[in-house]
């Protein structure tokens, strides 16, 4: 499986304080009920509302991950988004929503995408999935994984690359991700890992030239 265990930190009373050095800043001048309202949402770690089985990429359907794989947040205001990170199951798509879903796997992905080119989310982009096996980077980038096998070429389809490379071209657009490189990574790039995905058979300047391509369609 492409995703690693990680990530078990606490952050516990952040509203709290959050509001309380609001509330300083402002010395006991009392702020109007609207005014509150939007400060807010504008303070880093102040969870936004969320709407069930919403998804992040229109035409994705929504698979949610056990909320013990992942970490609550409001991404872009308390982490920013600058990686996109490519991993590959290391088996089929079924087998890779079960374990997204089993509380004691304690790592998911944010995507799954299939060999059919179909795309699941299983985590909100706003949130901190574990999936990298690294902290920084979890808190730092949004995973996909491919289903497949890393030593099998025939695992990437055409259907999988053109659909993939529209969802990360998407989410590069949302946080002003540079299409190169150095922000669309693999897996085994990531700093401490002990995985080699996506292997030696995925096609680096085929995925980033699809990217670059869907990047600039106006959509």
């Amino acid at each position: 499986m492409g995703a690693s265990r990680s990530d078990s930190d606490r952050r516990i009373g952040r509203r709290a304080l959050l509001v309380g050095g609001a509330a300083a800043a402002v010395g006991t001048a009392v702020l109007a009920r609207e005014e509150l309202s939007h400060l807010w949402w504008r303070l880093p770690g102040v969870e936004k509302p969320r709407t069930p089985g919403a998804v992040d990429f229109r035409g994705a359907q929504w698979l949610s991950a056990s909320s013990a794989n992942y970490r609550r947040a409001d991404r872009p205001d308390d982490y920013s988004i600058d990686r996109v990170i490519i991993h590959v199951t290391q088996g089929g798509f079924a087998s890779a929503v079960k374990a997204f879903q089993d509380p004691d796997h304690k790592a998911a992905a944010h995507y799954i995408v299939r060999q059919d080119g179909h795309i699941t989310q299983m985590i909100r982009e706003l949130d901190v999935a574990f999936h990298a096996g690294n902290r920084e980077y979890n808190e730092r980038s949004v995973g996909i994984e491919h289903e497949g096998f890393v030593e099998r070429r025939s695992s990437f389809t055409d259907a999988m690359y053109a659909s993939s490379a529209r969802l990360t071209a998407g989410i590069c657009k949302r946080y002003g991700i540079p299409v190169d490189r150095e922000h669309i990574i693999g897996h085994v790039e990531v700093p401490g890992t002990d995985h080699t995905d996506p292997g030696r058979y995925w096609d680096w300047d085929r995925y980033m030239g699809l990217v670059r391509s869907a990047k600039t369609t106006k959509s």
